[in-house]
């Protein structure tokens, strides 16, 4: 049997961090366990100390309860190095498509993330690779790609 599991991302503003990543990836805000009128609410019932709540929602669920589970942590240290894992979101609908809608795709995708406040860095591309990605990073550094 597979293992469950949720991705973590330390971060100092958790509420913001949830909100870009429920957008870019299509989840919902994750509500209070019940009984509570927010997280912070739940957090300080279970002796979490006010100096870690983050202040807002900070976990995100797949509406449809297949992916995982996102929760943001709220850590003082910044972050200071590369990742050493990192999303890549899926924009371009698959290799059935020609590389130039795949292309278009992609970028589109990337114009509503730095809407949202990513950062574009670089574009991921080689004549005659069949291949296109852009890397980005989100509000608070991290990186991740969206691909083809």
């Amino acid at each position: 049997m597979a293992a469950r599991f949720q991705l973590t991302f330390d971060c100092a503003d958790p509420d913001r961090q949830a909100r870009f990543w429920a957008e870019a990836l299509g989840y919902r805000l994750e509500d209070p366990p019940a009984g509570f009128d927010d997280w912070d609410a739940y957090w300080r019932s279970v002796g979490v100390p006010e100096e870690e709540l983050g202040v807002g929602v900070d976990s995100i669920v797949d509406p449809d309860g297949t992916g995982p589970r996102i929760w943001f942590q709220k850590v003082s240290e910044g972050k200071a190095v590369k990742n050493r894992i990192h999303v890549d979101l899926h924009a371009s609908g698959g290799r059935d498509f020609p590389l130039e809608t795949r292309k278009e795709r992609v970028d589109a995708e990337v114009a509503r993330l730095v809407a949202l406040g990513a950062t574009r860095r670089r574009t991921l591309t080689e004549p005659g690779v069949d291949h296109y990605a852009v890397a980005m990073s989100d509000p608070e550094g991290n990186e991740f790609d969206v691909v083809n």
